[in-house]
């Protein structure tokens, strides 16, 4: 017949049997999760060898061996979501292509959801949504990124990119009903046979336009040499102009708009000059 050690030992030496056990399983369990850690660890610092490299394949596969050692590895899925956006080739149509946008998309929704604020991810989701020309998605998560920062100015920038490319179809579809050449100089001409195809265009349209011109005037606030965003207030004021409803409005936006690209005409060049003269004094033409 079997004795339990309960059955043969005294009372006061059974509890120290029972919390040596319960030590003893406590050192086990935090030596196992302290060598997951470690071995999580090992595979991030692989992953992040092979991404410097631009091998994303290999840094992926690292990164996801990261996160199967310990899931709560925040860092490493950040790392991973970067790896498969990195792989994405926007205006691929392949399957695998395809494949990487979710996976990237997937990973970076999973940071997102332990991480609600976190930047880098927030502004990769918006970046994905506009490589792949879903507009709605893009505007709605770059605004996202200007509620974390308030002075993030590519995000203000592209808010106003998006706005200008969903009109410019439409207002090119416009003129070509109403026989007007790109070019021609005057707003859109009124419609033929009572139609209200400029009235429809103002109505749905004039509203984003201005938004995106304010958006440009953020980004401008925050870095007043951004050339990028001088050129879409020209762009932007001046396309809006073709909903204007006299030639004399017309012609005061387009003077606006041929201001704001000599402006950013005139800031690429001061900028390219004073990179070349930091070049030529042995300088990094990033600390200028």
């Amino acid at each position: 017949m079997r004795l339990s050690l309960g059955g043969i030992l005294p009372a006061n030496l059974r509890g120290v049997l029972n919390v040596s056990l319960c030590a003893a399983a406590l050192i086990m369990a935090l030596t196992t999760a302290g060598c997951a850690k470690l071995k999580a660890r090992d595979h991030l610092n692989q992953g992040v060898n092979a991404f410097k490299t631009g091998n994303y394949s290999t840094a992926a596969d690292e990164f996801r061996l990261a996160i199967d050692a310990d899931p709560t590895f925040g860092v490493a899925r950040l790392y991973l979501a970067t790896a498969y956006e990195q792989q994405f080739v926007p205006g691929t149509e392949t399957d695998e292509n395809k494949k990487f946008w979710t996976a990237a998309m997937d990973e970076f929704n999973s940071v997102l959801k332990d991480e609600p604020g976190n930047l880098l991810a927030t502004q990769s989701v918006a970046n994905l949504y506009y490589q792949v020309k879903d507009m709605n998605n893009a505007a709605e998560w770059n605004k996202k990124v200007v509620a974390i920062d308030p002075k993030n100015k590519e995000a203000y920038y592209t808010l106003g990119v998006i706005a200008w490319l969903n009109f410019l179809p439409e207002d090119r579809a416009a003129r070509n009903t109403l026989l007007m050449k790109p070019e021609e100089p005057a707003p859109l001409k009124p419609d033929a046979k009572g139609k209200t195809l400029k009235a429809d265009l103002k109505a749905k349209f004039w509203q984003p336009l201005t938004d995106g011109i304010e958006y440009e005037k953020k980004a401008l606030a925050v870095d007043p040499q951004y050339e990028n965003a001088m050129s879409y207030m020209n762009l932007l004021i001046r396309f809006r102009a073709d909903l204007e409803d006299t030639k004399e409005a017309y012609a005061a936006d387009v003077k606006e708009a041929d201001d704001w690209m000599q402006k950013a005409l005139e800031t690429t060049k001061a900028k390219a000059a004073k990179k070349a003269e930091a070049l030529a004094n042995g300088a990094s033409p990033d600390a200028q």
